[in-house]
């Protein structure tokens, strides 16, 4: 166990962080997989926007990878490009 005021603050605020990243990490893929179930192309167009604003945010503060944002946003513009072609 930690010995210092520092050392046991550090302690307290990591795990608020870890909790929160873990609450964003999973709306967003909830997101995702709600829009990967839309069928309507309106509906689809706009939770694109919110999921890939979300997925940027994700990315920024480091809780996934860049690349992974990016590789996931690429996939969903392609399925909404297909949804009700």
């Amino acid at each position: 166990m930690a010995n210092h005021k520092s050392a046991l603050k550090r302690i307290r605020a990591n795990e608020a962080k870890r909790l929160r990243n873990r609450y964003q990490h999973k709306t967003t893929r909830t997101m995702v997989k709600r829009l990967r179930e839309t069928n309507d192309k309106a509906v689809a167009s706009e939770l694109y926007k919110k999921v890939s604003s979300a997925l940027d945010k994700l990315a920024k503060k480091n809780i996934i990878h860049k690349n992974k944002a990016s590789n996931l946003k690429s996939k969903l513009a392609k399925l909404v490009s297909k949804v009700a072609a």
